[in-house]
């Protein structure tokens, strides 16, 4: 599964990860490291087993919660209305 953000959802690196930002309700959200690397990777048309892929390599963490945090994270990203899939 691959994302794409909003129309009028623009994405911007910071020295913490990325910021999210709302260009219609003028909200942001703000993702740490591990959640910036998620999100670069589906947006970059990779799939949500890459992700996992690269957390379990990149953080000590295995298969199944890396799995659990990447659908977490696209579910609320989803519902919070940021992406479109």
């Amino acid at each position: 599964m691959t994302l794409k953000l909003r129309t009028g959802v623009f994405c911007a690196d910071t020295e913490y990860g990325i910021a999210l930002l709302d260009e219609d309700s003028g909200e942001y959200w703000e993702l740490n490291p591990t959640g910036a690397q998620v999100v670069r990777t589906l947006l970059a048309d990779g799939t949500s087993e890459e992700a996992v892929r690269q957390l379990t390599g990149a953080c000590d963490v295995d298969a199944e919660s890396a799995r659990e945090d990447v659908q977490g994270l696209i579910e609320a990203l989803d519902s919070s209305g940021l992406v479109e899939r």
